[in-house]
């Protein structure tokens, strides 16, 4: 039989856990050194001797005290010596929570993201934290973003429901990148019940034209299901690999899907889908088991 002493013992033992815990998971893993994630992989359609290295960014939500101005360059300088071919990013640019300390403004944040540099280029494309933090683009229904518009404006292009054709060592392939699918926010004024896409599948590939492979850019991982397999892989961010991941499970995920695409490499009827973790955080600053990471694809 426990004793008063013995259950207080446990009781102080186990607050002091659960605080340290608390505050590793706010004040640490958020902050740690960022980890390289990587990934090799052929996927369906790629061509024999097309060796290709994309490197990764995504959900960075920028915001003092975790995600400032510099500690984003720094990101774009890891990414860099990389030595990827091209760098893509999946989106979610500003703070996803108001437990800040102070935010950082796309006029900040964009800037800091200008440094990355790859032979083939830097592309990206938007999240629903980059719709849903634009009044004007939410009352309109439509873009440009603030966010797109910064992006721009240090050279990065944006792909909304558009894809590119790039080349390396004389073989062709597309970079497509879908709207985002949650972009407006319910407005009963506007006659939204719900959550309203702007993503335009169909539309994008038919964009596509020729037959060379297509990686597929698309901020939310739950559109995956409707991906056709004529496209060899899709890139996603959103979920941050649910913030807490223990043991290869996550207990929140911002999927309709769970865990089915909450994180990694997830591979369904010979198609690729890989769900980055991301850098930032949304709704809690809160990382455990769940590290900031760049990704690193080679391809080929």
């Amino acid at each position: 039989m426990i004793t008063r002493r013995g259950f207080l013992k446990f009781a102080g033992v186990s607050f002091l856990s659960l605080a340290s815990l608390g505050a590793y998971a706010v004040g640490i893993e958020p902050m740690l050194l960022t980890h390289v994630k990587r990934y090799q992989l052929t996927p369906p359609h790629w061509p024999a001797g097309l060796k290709l290295r994309v490197a990764v960014l995504s959900d960075i939500h920028a915001c003092h005290p975790w995600m400032t101005p510099e500690r984003i360059a720094s990101l774009a300088a890891e990414a860099n010596a990389l030595k990827p071919d091209v760098i893509v990013m999946l989106g979610d640019y500003p703070a996803g929570t108001r437990l800040v300390t102070g935010w950082v403004d796309a006029s900040e944040w964009a800037p800091a993201l200008s440094g990355l540099k790859a032979p083939l280029g830097v592309l990206s494309i938007l999240g629903n934290h980059d719709w849903w933090h634009d009044p004007f683009a939410q009352q309109a229904g439509a873009g440009p973003t603030v966010a797109r518009k910064a992006l721009e404006s240090v050279g990065i292009a944006v792909l909304e429901n558009d894809a590119v054709r790039l080349e390396k060592d004389g073989q062709g392939f597309w970079i497509a990148g879908l709207a985002d699918q949650l972009a407006l926010r319910p407005n009963k004024a506007k006659g939204r019940d719900k959550f309203k896409g702007l993503d335009d599948l169909d539309g994008t590939l038919a964009k596509v034209s020729d037959q060379a492979p297509i990686i597929l850019l698309a901020h939310e991982p739950d559109i995956f299901p409707k991906v056709p397999w004529r496209v060899s892989l899709t890139l996603s961010g959103h979920t941050h690999g649910g913030q807490v991941r223990l043991f290869g499970y996550s207990p929140v995920v911002p999927s309709r899907f769970g865990n089915r695409f909450a994180y990694g490499h997830v591979v369904e009827n010979d198609r690729n889908l890989i769900v980055s973790g991301g850098l930032g955080f949304s709704i809690a600053p809160v990382r455990f088991g769940m590290r900031p990471e760049i990704l690193q694809i080679d391809l080929g």
